[in-house]
């Protein structure tokens, strides 16, 4: 189980960093940079910025290929090799991590909620060191908010061959925070996913 944390009012803004998951191969989308993808004239990993952005105090992108570079963000390569997964992104991002709390957020998921740090924060209260969002989908592996201590563990648990988020989530037994609109984790796998999409009004305000 995670560990207990002390404080009753969870992390503010100010302690919480950003990292867009950006890693993976998409292999589904041809294997080109899926963040670079346009919807709405603009790259998916811009809507996501939109969005995540005012709601921690920095943010970074978790890639292992230079062409994010163009955004202006700090990248965080992986550090397991392999291409291990969001896991691998999410343990990068809390070895570079500044602040004692990271959230995470895939770079193909442009509808993200406005109030995702805010609310999970919130659950963190007292409560867990590991929260992790859920919808009428299920959990939502990509979107958690994790504290820094959890790198070492979560680096043994790549090492040791571990891969499936769930898996890891319910060993460290993550608290699940609610999310009524499942429209708003959804992510965008395959160029048909991103064409219906893009045929919808999307706004990333």
């Amino acid at each position: 189980m995670a560990d207990a944390i002390p404080s009753e009012a969870g992390p503010t803004r100010a302690e919480i960093s950003g990292l867009v998951l950006a890693g993976g191969q998409a292999l589904r989308m041809g294997g080109i940079a899926k963040g670079l993808a346009p919807l709405h004239g603009r790259p998916l990993l811009a809507h996501v910025i939109a969005r995540l952005a005012p709601q921690v105090a920095r943010l970074a992108i978790n890639a292992n290929r230079s062409e994010y570079g163009a955004f202006g963000l700090p990248l965080v390569a992986d550090v397991v090799s392999g291409f291990a997964g969001p896991l691998a992104g999410l343990h990068a991002g809390l070895l570079a991590c500044t602040t004692p709390w990271l959230v995470t957020a895939p770079c193909d998921a442009p509808l993200l909620p406005h109030d995702l740090v805010a609310r999970l924060a919130r659950s963190a209260a007292g409560r867990s060191r590991l929260v992790v969002a859920t919808s009428p989908r299920g959990p939502e592996p990509g979107f958690m908010l994790a504290h820094v201590e959890l790198a070492p563990a979560l680096g043994d648990w790549l090492e040791s061959g571990g891969r499936k988020a769930r898996d890891w989530l319910a060993a460290a037994g993550a608290c699940e925070v609610d999310f009524a609109d499942g429209a708003a984790f959804v992510n965008i796998n395959t160029p048909e996913e991103l064409a219906r999409l893009d045929a919808t009004q999307v706004s990333s305000a």
